[in-house]
């Protein structure tokens, strides 16, 4: 356990800061409307329903205002450069934007469950109270007025004659429900692991249901079907004295009758900053995406691996960083994320592009076409990851699998051309060989096309060496590649972290697009 809180002790304060506020909000909105006289007579009719309904819908907005901010690249990497004098701690948890992205979508979803069950609830007890007995309070609430714009009636249902599917597809609230819960479960689904993997595209589109959601969750307040007792008639009427003589109300020497008035809409009070940032993030990415970038060489590597060179003005890069690449010519819509594999200290910046799909399959045929211009490319970024921290640790471990080599690519390529500006001796030319042999299609051991294959790590014996080595260091352990390694990699960190800052302790960091 206490090898754990050196890794994980800030995620865990943020994590229960979040469920604590959503706990909080729900509970305070639920009371609200379970207590309040506002609302004695509307529980009348729907019951405990109505504080179900209205509690989920506060956490609803909570979490809609804060989906967007993980998924804002330009955002987090102003405030990764702003915090690079921060300690290691809090930058970590920029790395950790689409796990909350996730654990905020699941909140969502979880309390439009709930929202939309106690809305079924209510809407049949609103339905159900016109089929009561005449002297119920219920069926009097229900006629008190006639429903007509701006009437202070109770009840959404005009008449017996509705039916809830009628008012569901006929009313703001309802139709605009329906629309953005089916976006809802679009996204979720189409946002699972096999899904992004297999059909990239699928997930792309379909997350773009965002827009639609946003604009459902903003209109959806709008018609006021949740209503309460008018702050006047309060004044006039208290629930808590005058419920018991419904029959008489507007008698002389008797209560007047009850006004009722409709919820403001209050979601767009939630999402307005968020939605207005986002969109601001949007149109950066669109005027740097706009700006020309040029090829200047193509490579194709063995086992279908596509290097591209390539300039741009005014791009500045860091080691470990990506960018999106959008090729007009394959798909004019679809962005995919690529970490550069060039040095900052290069006249050009570079990516390493594997056949995994079609896009890259089909971009990877319009560069292999012979006498025909190359396709053009329009380039967003680069964006900071987890990688650009190697530097800020006295000891890195880098490891990579498959095509996740390509972030260490930039990391041993600005070491060799750090020790050559240093002008070391032998370990200028051990790092100086690693960078250069890189992308050989040989094995830098033998010489071999085939190349030399060590067998997967011990890692109980690489991680022991380490702290033996260096005994009172901090070792940034950097990843890109399986979750399944990531777990077991995670693991070792945790196992071999010392919570006495003056022994080792291994921080373990993990490229995530």
């Amino acid at each position: 356990m206490g090898n754990w809180v050196v890794n994980h002790w800030f995620s865990a304060v943020v994590l229960v800061v979040w469920l604590g506020l959503n706990v909080f909000l729900f509970v305070y909105a639920f009371l609200t409307f379970e207590k309040s006289d506002k609302y004695y007579y509307t529980r009348e009719i729907t019951g405990s329903s109505l504080a179900w309904a209205r509690a989920s819908a506060r956490c609803l907005n909570f979490n809609s205002s804060l989906i967007l901010l993980p998924v804002c690249r330009n955002l987090l990497s102003f405030l990764r450069g702003s915090c690079s004098c921060c300690r290691r701690t809090f930058r970590k948890q920029l790395d950790h934007n689409f796990t909350f992205h996730k654990l905020v979508a699941y909140m969502i979803y979880l309390h439009t469950v709930i929202h939309v069950a106690a809305h079924l609830f209510n809407f049949e007890r609103y339905s159900r109270t016109f089929k009561a007995d005449d002297n119920s309070l219920a069926f009097t609430l229900s006629n008190l007025y006639p429903h007509r714009k701006g009437s202070p009636w109770l009840n959404p249902f005009p008449s017996a004659d509705m039916t809830v599917e009628r008012l569901t597809f006929t009313s703001i609230a309802g139709l605009t429900g329906v629309i953005i819960t089916l976006a809802l479960i679009l996204m979720v689904t189409s946002a699972t692991e096999f899904i992004r993997r297999c059909y990239f595209e699928v997930f792309w589109y379909t997350h773009h249901l965002f827009v639609i959601y946003f604009i459902g969750l903003v209109i959806h307040g709008l018609g006021g079907i949740v209503r309460g007792q008018t702050e006047d008639s309060m004044e006039e009427h208290l629930p808590s004295k005058c419920a018991q003589d419904y029959e008489k109300w507007g008698e002389p020497s008797h209560c007047t009758r009850p006004r009722f008035e409709g919820l403001p809409a209050e979601s767009w009070k939630w999402v307005l900053a968020p939605v207005i940032l986002y969109i601001f993030e949007r149109l950066i990415r669109f005027y740097r995406s706009q700006q020309k970038v040029v090829i200047t060489k193509a490579i194709l590597h063995p086992c279908k691996v596509l290097e591209l060179q390539m300039n741009k003005c005014g791009f500045r890069m860091e080691v470990g960083q990506y960018i999106f690449v959008n090729c007009p010519s394959v798909s004019p819509f679809e962005w995919h994320p690529f970490t550069l594999t060039s040095a900052p200290e290069e006249p050009f910046f570079s990516i390493h592009i594997r056949a995994a799909g079609d896009w890259t399959e089909s971009l990877i045929r319009a560069c292999e076409q012979q006498n025909s211009p190359m396709p053009r490319l329009e380039v967003d970024g680069p964006f900071g990851t987890a990688s650009e921290d190697v530097f800020q640790y006295e000891v890195a471990m880098l490891v990579g699998a498959g095509i996740g080599v390509t972030p260490f690519a930039s990391i041993l390529k600005s070491i060799w051309y750090k020790f050559r500006h240093a002008d070391h001796t032998l370990k200028t030319k051990t790092a100086g060989h690693a960078a250069l042999h890189f992308d050989k299609s040989t094995d830098i051991v033998t010489g071999l096309k085939q190349k030399t294959s060590f067998g997967r790590p011990k890692w109980d014996n690489e991680f022991s060496a380490v702290a033996a080595f260096h005994p009172r260091s901090v070792v940034g352990v950097f990843l890109c590649g399986p979750q399944s390694l990531a777990k077991s990699l995670r693991k070792y960190c945790n196992h071999y972290s010392s919570l006495d800052p003056r022994k080792v302790q291994f921080y373990f960091n993990k490229e995530n697009f």
